[in-house]
């Protein structure tokens, strides 16, 4: 619509009866520069309309809506904002300052609520894991399920525990390094790095989520520039540790009486026999073992391939005892009678250490029994290409192409061969010690 004009100067009325698209009407005599329109949407609202004596360019502050800024309000704005202007000052720049600041403490004030616990609860319940839409649809997470419930428990095992309660927005540099170190301290560096790495991720969808402000810094970044400069390592080493037959003899005897739970006894007993990776066995249930064949079905391995692990008769009674007193799962925590998290097999064997409860060998950890398995069958020459189907390692190249066979009846009759060969262990130790105490 085409712009009124008029040489009078604005009342009540007529802004009261403009209709959308009347724009630009102006205020005339001592109130020059006061101007009002309508939007599309009826909605008239008054501006001031002057050149900054800062920029010197054409500028525009908008001062209220009508009717809930009357005219005689406008008009009072207006001298006050001509007398900004008159001192040198320009008004908009000054309003776009304050509201800078009010915005940032307005931030301040949120962020002083919101905690480490809800930076990592909006992570995993928004980002991580499934979730349902508005309408009802399930809208899948960032991970499988197992790497949701890993996630999980990986920030809210340590990193809940250390900085949980302090707002998100505090947190420095120096806490993220603290909590990273004391990861380190107890031996778990792949763990801190797990961490570090989450928690970095954690903050950077917070950021993308306007959460902290502008000029927010992600402390876990910071952090990992300050580890990586002092050289802190937080990857395992390769593994090269595998227990001797002496060694294994002793940690036979010592299993039953050690300091393990009953479920992590179970679990070291039966990775011995079988050569299982602990999170394997942590996670399964009975439907996964058929004991009338002497088979555990492996539907999830970590190369992503499922398979059948032969059981050795030994294995099997002692599944057939652990039936009698177990739920749905074999090796299931005493307290929750649930599937055991695998890192409390490692976490036990730290504690053990450092109270001076371990068997008195060499440092070992759990996975160093799988590789003992592996190095304790080519000893009994095992040809290489069923113990490595023992363990389930995928074979590369022009092998793994054309060489399709399972080798089932070949690892059971080699496991088979391995677990008497760890009675024969026991029994040769036992015999010595008897012979000592004779003596």
């Amino acid at each position: 619509m085409t712009t009124r004009q008029s040489t009078k100067p604005l009342s009540s009325r007529t802004v009261e009866t403009m209709k959308p698209g009347d724009k630009h009407l102006s205020d005339k005599g001592e109130n020059r520069g006061l101007r009002v329109s309508c939007g599309q949407s009826g909605v008239k609202t008054f501006f001031y309309r002057y050149k900054s004596p800062v920029t010197g360019k054409l500028t525009q502050i908008k001062i209220g809506h009508f009717p809930e800024t009357s005219l005689a309000d406008a008009r009072k704005q207006l001298e006050n904002l001509r007398t900004l202007r008159r001192n040198g000052q320009c008004p908009a720049m000054i309003k776009k300052e304050a509201d800078k600041e009010a915005k940032i403490e307005s931030m301040n004030a949120a962020n002083a609520t919101f905690t480490v616990n809800n930076l990592i609860e909006l992570y995993l319940s928004q980002y991580i894991e499934d979730r349902k839409a508005p309408n009802g649809k399930l809208i899948p997470g960032a991970r499988k399920k197992k790497g949701q419930a890993e996630t999980r428990r990986t920030l809210c095992k340590d990193a809940t525990e250390k900085l949980g309660c302090l707002p998100a927005s505090r947190v420095t540099r120096k806490d993220v390094v603290g909590l990273v170190m004391q990861i380190v301290e107890r031996g778990a560096n792949v763990q801190a790095g797990n961490v570090l790495r989450e928690l970095s991720s954690a903050y950077e969808f917070a950021i993308g989520m306007g959460k902290f402000s502008d000029e927010f810094a992600n402390p876990a970044v910071l952090a990992k520039a300050s580890l990586r400069q002092a050289r802190v390592k937080l990857t395992s080493q390769q593994g090269r540790r595998v227990l001797s037959d002496d060694e294994i003899a002793a940690f036979l005897r010592w299993l039953p009486r050690s300091g393990f739970t009953q479920a992590q006894k179970n679990i070291l007993r039966f990775t011995l026999w079988t050569g299982c990776r602990t999170g394997e066995l942590c996670n399964a249930s009975w439907r996964d073992f058929d004991l009338a064949k002497g088979i555990f079905h492996i539907r999830e391995s970590k190369t992503g391939v499922e398979r059948h692990v032969q059981i050795p008769r030994q294995a099997i009674v002692f599944l057939e005892e652990l039936k009698r007193e177990q739920g749905e799962y074999p090796f299931a925590a005493g307290r929750t009678k649930r599937p055991m998290p695998q890192k409390q097999l490692s976490e036990q064997a730290w504690r053990l250490r450092r109270d001076g409860k371990m068997l008195d060998i060499g440092h070992w950890s759990p996975h160093d029994l799988r590789r003992t398995v592996r190095t304790g069958l080519s000893r009994l020459q095992c040809p290489n290409a069923v113990a490595e189907a023992v363990l389930g390692h995928s074979r590369r190249g022009i092998e793994g192409t054309y060489d399709l066979h399972s080798y089932n009846s070949e690892c059971r009759e080699w496991l088979q061969r391995w677990a008497d060969h760890m009675d024969d262990l026991l029994k040769s130790s036992s015999d010595k010690l008897l012979g000592h105490r004779q003596r």
